[in-house]
């Protein structure tokens, strides 16, 4: 796999790959938050119906700092966090009638993973280059 990532940064170049790595990050990003908000509103929380919304998409939220500041430490985290969404993904696309639901969201938080995981490599490998 190590072979296969320094392959691919001596072919396409660092800021191309950093680029397509933080475009993956902000589309996966843009659409498991929009999951986790329509998923929120189809539950049923009594009397504060936005419980089930802020709970879903609070630790999510966090991280925007860090994906707007472009930190590497931050989406390294994010990654890890990610893959609490995708358990949660799979285990809501087991319940009856959720699994596109669920599988959307499993999918979602696999790229958001992916992407995290490759811009963490990408920029702070091209950040060492610029500071030597």
């Amino acid at each position: 796999m190590r072979r296969w990532v320094e392959e691919l940064e001596a072919r396409h170049g660092l800021a191309l790959l950093t680029e397509r790595s933080r475009r993956l990050v902000l589309g996966s990003y843009g659409i498991l938050f929009l999951l986790l908000v329509w998923s929120g509103l189809a539950m049923e929380a009594g009397t504060h119906p936005l419980t089930p919304i802020i709970v879903r998409i609070l630790p999510l939220a966090l991280f925007l700092p860090s994906i707007l500041g472009r930190r590497p430490r931050g989406h390294a985290w994010l990654a890890f966090v990610s893959l609490l969404y995708f358990i949660q993904g799979v285990m809501v696309a087991t319940l009856p009638g959720q699994a596109l639901l669920g599988g959307l969201e499993a999918l979602a938080s696999l790229a958001l993973f992916t992407g995290c995981m490759f811009y963490a490599r990408f920029r702070s490998r091209q950040l060492k280059t610029y500071h030597g």
